[in-house]
């Protein structure tokens, strides 16, 4: 008898292969040692269209609204037919007397898996592989450990529940909206809201009315202080003539020791917003590169929110600092005493710690990887080493300062001891990288006298809020509904980490945001949605709410049934409210400029236009759209232009000569076809030439 284990990624499944010694390859699976090792690619598996419930949904119709399914149904997803259909005869072979689901440990990956194992009707015994690294021994340990598949019957409910929610959302809203204004509008229980966000600060930065003040200065050598603000030049300028080559006299020093205590470890989300911070990288950049190395044995499971390690991994990690200290070019000639207590607490571990490296490291040639993995690499490396650091001691002076009767400001500080300040600044200095600009070490104490002074007068502005970066709006939407809890309440928050980045890129896939330089700047069309849109569908708090439910069903405290009942109610109450609308609110929408017509729609055969970001149907009442980002065609070296759109359009598939194989690096020849979109992005095969 055989086990039938499941990864979810190939590279993945090759890896468990390698450990469980099955090294027989047939077509889509591995095989030996008692074991075949199969693979999903992403999402086999999906919820039905609405059209699939019923052929009158193909029309988007407000008397069709709300469409909340009595029994939900799946499909089979278009491209991956043939890796289920290996994967249903694997489930189903005599020689099979269990399957291991081995899919990504968290939320989505167990209902990647589940998905698959209902589909197939399978009813074979199921056992559950949860690991967060991808070592070999942890691959051992892991399936040492096996826990019966009901265990995660709960955290299989809240991704189902997750995925019925986001149907119900998206599907209701964005007919409804869309009928209501005639225009093709997309509504997601999750994006919308972080959008509010991006609008919400752009509106307030475009309301902001700035003044100007002005300070008068003294300076002396490093000293450089400061009176409260002037409304008047004059004014200021009058104090600084007052105390041009004037002494001054230390008044009032108010001296306070503080203590600043290490970062914590990395979870997903402080490692995209440092990354974003220093380097510039998306949150979805830094997720693919943190995946990657993931995969090739280097980091931990990188989709956790947690930034502690459990208890038991004390010893490990002191190896681990070793290592690091001997293996990261930036560390040399570094020295402190790490006290690792400060990075463990089981108690604040659910699924998965924090994110870091593993031990493969020291065997790995650092050098070889590409850059932006081996940025991130250093990154999660310097941060074990921060967490685990002293904590930065210093004194905070703030003084007052009197010259010529005149009153001025100074803060500055001396440090007492650096702790992991040592660590942060090899690291900055190792990639280049500018401190931020720090109050002064200055020696003050007072009566101490100084001058003679010179003066001057600075002019300023008071400054508006700051656009949203992806570092500060990943802060953001992990905050959203947090206002009153303490730090060590459990968290609220838009999405999850393993979410937020496809968030932020289908914002801008779908036109409603734009990059300028590092800031998320809302379009003409993003603000005309949120605009029209109510509050329960754009509220951030709501939408919190509903994020800790699903928490909750996983936990199995909440039942999905009262968490989908509240949704449902939502929208039949929101059809019943938006029965009609003014023309003056349909006038929102008018006035754009209509794209050029490149071709027909193979789904309904109205005209396709070309958009800022996509190739998209006329008809509001078809989803069709082809995006000019398309990130199939992107991996594969290729841009979805006006000139592949219409050959897609006329012919539905093209010859490509100059593929490469992400593997191999070699070049190939295939045909990239386009398959059946339903109401969603349209999906692409390969298929390869006979040899």
């Amino acid at each position: 008898m055989k086990a039938l284990v499941i990864a979810e990624k190939p590279s993945v499944a090759m890896a468990l292969a390698s450990v469980l010694g099955a090294r027989t390859r047939k077509d889509g699976y591995v095989e030996g040692n008692g074991y075949i090792v199969s693979w999903c690619v992403g999402h086999l598996v999906g919820l039905c269209d609405a059209s699939e419930y019923d052929e009158k949904y193909k029309k988007w119709r407000y008397e069709d609204l709300p469409i909340v399914p009595e029994c939900w149904k799946h499909k089979i997803l278009e491209g991956t037919k043939k890796q289920f259909g290996i994967l249903k005869k694997l489930m189903r072979d005599s020689e099979v007397n269990e399957v291991i689901c081995a899919t990504d440990a968290g939320r989505e990956g167990e209902l990647i898996f589940r998905l698959v194992y209902e589909q197939a009707g399978c009813r074979k015994p199921m056992k559950r592989l949860w690991i967060s690294s991808m070592e070999e021994q942890a691959i051992k340990d892991g399936f040492a450990s096996l826990k019966d598949g009901s265990y995660y019957d709960s955290l299989y409910q809240s991704a189902l529940c997750r995925a019925k929610a986001d149907w119900l959302v998206g599907i209701n809203a964005s007919r409804l909206f869309s009928v209501l204004y005639n225009q093709n509008l997309k509504v997601g229980r999750v994006q919308t809201p972080t959008l509010a966000m991006i609008v919400d600060r752009n509106q307030k930065i475009k309301e902001f009315t700035k003044e100007k003040y002005y300070m008068a200065h003294i300076k002396f050598d490093d000293m450089d202080a400061v009176t409260e603000h002037f409304q008047k030049k004059e004014d200021a300028d009058r104090v600084a003539a007052d105390c041009m080559e004037r002494m001054c006299e230390v008044e009032k020093d108010d001296v306070k020791e503080k203590t600043v205590r290490p970062p914590k470890l990395y979870d997903l989300t402080t490692l995209q917003r440092e990354a974003n911070r220093i380097f510039g990288y998306t949150a979805q950049q830094t997720l693919d590169a943190v995946q990657e190395m993931y995969e090739q044995k280097l980091v931990t499971y990188p989709r956790t929110d947690s930034q502690y390690l459990t208890d038991e991994m004390g010893d490990s990690t002191e190896t681990l600092i070793q290592m690091l200290l001997g293996k990261m070019s930036y560390a040399e000639g570094l020295e402190y005493q790490p006290d690792v207590s400060k990075v463990l607490n089981s108690k604040k571990v659910s699924d998965h710690h924090a994110i870091i490296p593993t031990m493969e490291v020291a065997r790995a040639d650092i050098g070889e990887l590409k850059e932006r993995s081996r940025k991130i690499l250093y990154l999660i490396s310097a941060r074990v080493l921060t967490a685990t650091a002293d904590p930065y001691i210093y004194e905070s002076h703030k003084c007052q300062i009197t010259c010529n009767y005149h009153t001025f400001y100074l803060t500055a500080k001396k440090t007492k001891q650096e702790g992991f300040k040592a660590i942060e600044n090899k690291l900055k200095q190792f990639f280049g990288v500018k401190s931020e600009k720090e109050e002064p070490e200055l020696d003050i104490w007072d009566g101490k006298h100084y001058g003679p002074c010179d003066s001057f007068v600075s002019e300023h502005f008071t400054q508006p809020p700051k656009q949203y970066t992806e570092d500060t709006l990943l802060s953001a939407m992990e905050r959203a509904g947090n206002e009153e809890l303490t730090e060590d309440t459990e968290k609220k928050g838009l999405g999850t980490p393993a979410t937020r980045a496809a968030i932020i890129e289908k914002l801008i896939q779908s036109g409603f945001v734009k990059r300028e330089k590092k800031n998320l700047v809302p379009t003409d069309d993003g603000n005309v949605l949120i605009t029209v849109l109510p509050d329960e569908i754009k509220s951030p708090k709501m939408t919190a709410e509903w994020e800790m439910a699903l928490n909750h069903i996983a936990q199995n405290t909440e039942t999905a049934d009262e968490f989908l009942n509240g949704i449902t109610e939502l929208m039949q109450e929101l059809v019943a409210r938006y029965q009609g609308i003014s023309e003056e609110k349909k006038n929102q929408f008018q006035g754009k400029a209509k794209g050029e017509v490149i071709g027909k729609c193979p789904r309904c055969g109205a005209d396709v236009r070309e958009g800022k970001v996509n190739f998209y149907c006329s008809d509001r009442n078809c989803a069709f759209t082809l995006w000019k980002n398309d990130k199939f065609l992107a991996s594969q070296g290729k841009k979805m232009d006006k000139v592949a759109a219409k050959k897609f359009l006329s012919k539905g598939k093209i010859h490509y000569k100059d593929l490469v194989s992400r593997k191999t690096g070699r070049q190939y020849e295939a045909t990239v076809e386009m398959v059946d979109p339903g109401e969603g992005n349209v999906q692409f095969n390969l298929s390869f030439p006979q040899r």
